[in-house]
């Protein structure tokens, strides 16, 4: 096994709020022996988000096949793009760089906005079946909002636009080069989903291994990160997902799901301990880093459930 520092040569190509960069450590230890073992020939990751426990695997274990989902289909544009053009977009990537820091930060503000408006001016334009060379604008301009939006965050409103602000970086890396590139080899053999997670069903076998990292179950009311997309994930998908769960299992495939520990808050909180009552049940220390308050920060328990 590569060391973790070595193994990540592509990371994750966006911030996302719940990404798994920083708990990668702790849930090696809980990945299916098969693995390593070379028994597990394919993975499939029905919410990819950052995507960074799949970049993470295709580069350290032999894997032959590799599938990513998402419902969020600028997620879908993005890492479509990056797999098929990336040596077209890193081009207007830095183009968009380099004027943004040329820029004062009045200019910047409205530089952003006016990149932040022209993103969801196009969203009804774009032509989301098949790929196309719009792509290429669009991808950079979500990896432009993401880099300068506050704190990081991907958050559509009901209507599906972007509206998270600008953020208050004073030389944020926009384009890195040599990771967009490492992320597209790495997306070589993948194949790459818009759809629902139950959507992955089609794929499963018994020499499968299947992760889950829904939208998290907001561990208080002040912490709803389920907004990634106009799909909202409320308990009932929850529990939805649970069965699907369940389904996989009974195909023999090998499985793991993270989500927020609701014990954090409440410890007589047994939601997940009820739902997923007859599998294995862990929980590893990660940290947040998305709260707006930097005191609040801090390490917090995240629930990982196996059928293995």
């Amino acid at each position: 096994m590569l060391s973790l520092e070595k193994s990540m040569i592509a990371k994750p190509f966006l911030k996302w709020a719940g990404g798994k960069g920083q708990l990668i450590e702790q849930m090696n230890s809980f990945l299916p022996n098969g693995l390593t073992e070379g028994s597990i020939a394919k993975y499939i990751e029905p919410f990819v988000g950052g995507g960074a426990v799949f970049l993470y695997l295709v580069q350290n274990y032999p894997i032959k096949e590799v599938f990513i989902f998402d419902v969020n289909i600028e997620l879908v544009i993005a890492y479509r793009t990056i797999q098929h053009s990336v040596e077209k977009l890193i081009p207007i990537v830095l183009d968009i760089q380099n004027k943004y820091l040329s820029l004062d930060e009045n200019e910047r503000k409205t530089y952003f906005y006016q990149i932040r408006a022209e993103f969801n001016l196009q969203r009804n334009e774009i032509d989301v079946t098949k790929y196309n060379s719009t792509w290429i604008e669009r991808t950079a301009q979500i990896i432009f909002l993401n880099r300068t939006c506050f704190n990081g965050l991907f958050r559509v409103n009901s209507n599906g636009d972007f509206n998270v602000p600008i953020g208050k970086y004073k030389k944020p890396n926009i384009c890195d080069k040599t990771n967009l590139k490492a992320v597209s080899e790495a997306l070589q053999k993948t194949q790459i989903h818009y759809g629902d997670f139950s959507e992955c069903e089609q794929y499963v076998d018994g020499n499968t291994f299947v992760y889950f990292d829904p939208p998290y179950r907001p561990i208080s009311k002040t912490s709803n990160f389920t907004s990634y997309s106009q799909n909202i994930f409320d308990d009932s998908e929850q529990l939805r997902l649970r069965d699907f769960f369940k389904s996989l299992d009974a195909k023999g495939a090998k499985l793991l799901l993270s989500n927020s520990d609701p014990k954090n808050e409440d410890i007589n909180d047994d939601f997940f301990d009820n739902a997923y009552a007859g599998y294995r049940i862990e929980r590893a220390m990660a940290s947040r880093n998305i709260n707006c308050n930097a005191s609040k920060r801090k390490p917090i328990k995240e629930i990982l459930i196996m059928n293995y």
